[in-house]
């Protein structure tokens, strides 16, 4: 097959142009309303709209009928034979003999029921039996993306697929969450988008990789996923879904906008929607809190400090204490309310340049030659809190020798391992990180295509999210109101969950555990829509809190009377007027 030319293939209803059954008179209306090559079934290749988008060629059409019709099968023996002959379920074994256009099945062999222990871990995990096929893609002659996909018994299957993401600049398997979605009864895939581990040298001299990395691995897992469970099991699944947290959510926005034909649902939680412009925060924030010399300015303890006085003055906001700020925008903390006065103990203050570094942090990067917002600020009451090292700020400002991600600029950006980052142009260096990695971006807030395929997203965001801005996420939401028509036009297929005192995916101390994968299946599968996720906050391991996530901008009130730690006593209403201007 020529380079460029991938046959896209969409769940079972959308695939089975290419099965011996396929009923093109029966099937042309569906096929046709979700943009697909009218006379295959087949969809059409995503649309190209943006940087870094998947281009569909002109012909692709064509091809895919010349195919169907017999003309290519010559040129493409293996393909045509693996997708029409193999209607009946395969033995696992026999999967490694399986030809897939620039993918190599490197094993598949049969796991028992019982323990397992993924490779490189230290912990078995306990799961049931599975077919787990290894396999390597290549789309390109730089790269080497390694896939696992696995695949219940046939009497455990549920019918559908589902993607898994990855965290940070992870080059791993996402083994947990495969776990996660294999005990649901669910076909699995996960990548480890083309490198290994999460050092960005991988990126110098190799754009193909950065590509890979950025979001077309995740794409060619799809499709080699697709193909992998329709040989194991002799259909092709009836849904197919994504969910990914962090850089997962910003694999499954790019999914959604660069690939629409790829799921039928997304979950995309805390979404590091665009990496850019967040390592140029990343950057901008470790010069606020540090010294000319380099010394940190912060410590753990200013850091809790600020966490617990930001929550002592907005707490009540949304009329209710309880221990959490409600929508971050809405509090005006004030850090220099905490300057130390003269002979004060300094534990329990902040200095002069303390608070100038925690007012940069709260304001957000900004042009220094126009002050015009490079990367929004980190929300208060985030600073220091939670269960995990990560659900606060000290692995960026406390600790670090150098700024989080600066290997971004020297391997992607720059190829220059010597690159200093205090010689940074904020306007310019800027210019250029958004001409040369689009891939690292998935901010197109034109989603026409994946709502037209009748795809539905729901992306959720702790408010309190020390990693990722939950400004973010708001913005690109209301983004997508816009270029989509409204909100009631919006809804029908994206709806946003706002989770108060909810740090990174997960963690801190508001209701943060919710069936994001549920609601999506009620909502792909039957229709229902969420509007709203029941949330729980557990301490040692028992339930003590629950709250309802609304659909943005909805928002969750109580209604006056029962316990402030249960769901049932709270309404989703709409929201309060624009928040009040913050202190400069």
């Amino acid at each position: 097959m020529p380079a460029g030319r991938r046959l896209h293939l969409g769940t079972t209803p959308h695939s089975r142009g290419l099965l011996p059954s396929f009923d093109p008179a029966a099937s042309h209306s569906a096929f046709r309303a979700k943009g697909g090559c009218h006379d295959t079934g087949l969809p059409r290749l995503a649309r190209a709209s943006g940087p870094g988008r998947y281009n569909r060629q002109p012909g692709d059409c064509r091809m895919i009928r010349r195919l169907l019709a017999g003309t290519l099968v010559a040129s493409i023996p293996m393909l045509t034979r693996t997708l029409v002959t193999a209607a009946a379920p395969a033995d696992c074994a026999t999967l490694v003999s399986l030809t897939i256009p620039d993918v190599t099945i490197n094993a598949a062999t049969t796991v028992a029921p019982g323990s397992f222990t993924p490779p490189g871990a230290q912990t078995a995990m306990t799961l049931p039996g599975f077919c787990r096929v290894e396999a390597t893609a290549r789309p390109t002659s730089d790269s080497e993306i390694k896939v696992e996909v696995w695949i219940p018994p046939a009497e455990a299957w549920n019918g559908k697929f589902q993607g898994v993401g990855n965290g940070g600049y992870q080059g791993s398997i996402s083994y947990t969450a495969m776990a996660t979605a294999l005990r649901r009864g669910y076909a699995t895939a996960s990548t480890d988008t083309g490198h290994t581990g999460d050092d960005v040298r991988f990126g110098q001299g190799h754009p193909e990789k950065v590509i890979d990395y950025g979001h077309r691995a995740v794409h060619v897992m799809t499709e080699a996923a697709k193909l992998v469970i329709r040989n194991a099991s002799g259909r092709f699944a009836e849904r197919s879904y994504f969910v990914g947290c962090s850089a997962g959510g910003h694999q499954a926005l790019s999914e959604a906008q660069r690939y629409p034909g790829d799921y039928d649902g997304i979950v995309a939680g805390a979404p590091a929607n665009n990496r850019i412009r967040q390592t140029f925060g990343f950057l901008a924030s470790w010069i606020a809190t540090h010294d000319a010399a380099g010394a940190p300015l912060l410590t753990p303890a200013k850091l809790a400090l600020l966490t617990r006085s930001a929550t002592a003055a907005c707490d009540a906001n949304d009329g209710l204490k309880d221990g959490l700020i409600d929508d971050p925008r809405r509090c005006t903390f004030d850090p220099a309310t905490l300057a130390c006065k003269a002979g004060a103990d300094e534990t329990s203050c902040l200095s002069a340049p303390q608070v100038a570094a925690v007012q940069r942090m709260y304001e957000g990067t900004k042009s220094p030659k126009t002050g015009a917002l490079i990367y929004t600020g980190w929300p208060r009451g985030s600073e220091a809190f939670g269960e995990t090292a990560n659900q606060g700020w000290r692995q960026y400002v406390t600790d670090p020798k150098e700024p989080s991600r600066v290997g971004v600029f020297k391997y992607f950006l720059f190829h220059n391992p010597s690159w200093d980052f205090r010689t940074i142009d904020w306007d310019r260096d800027l210019a250029y990180a958004e001409q040369q990695l689009p891939h690292l971006a998935a901010v197109d807030t034109n989603l026409a295509p994946f709502k037209q395929r009748g795809g539905k997203l729901l992306v959720y965001m702790g408010w309190a999210d020390p990693v990722v801005p939950p400004q973010t996420a708001v913005a690109y939401y209301d983004g997508v109101v816009k270029t989509m028509g409204g909100l009631a036009s919006t809804q029908d297929f994206y709806r946003l969950f706002m989770a108060p005192g909810m740090g990174h995916c997960s963690g801190g101390p508001g209701p943060n555990q919710f069936d994001a994968v549920a609601a999506l299946e009620q909502w792909v599968e039957k229709g229902v829509a969420p509007n709203q996720l029941i949330a729980t906050h557990s301490t040692g391991g028992k339930v003590d809190r629950s709250r309802p996530l609304c659909a943005y901008p909805k928002v969750a009130r109580y209604k006056g009377a029962g316990s402030t730690d249960d769901a049932a006593n709270f309404t989703c209403v709409a929201p309060p007027a624009p928040p009040a201007p913050r202190p400069r």
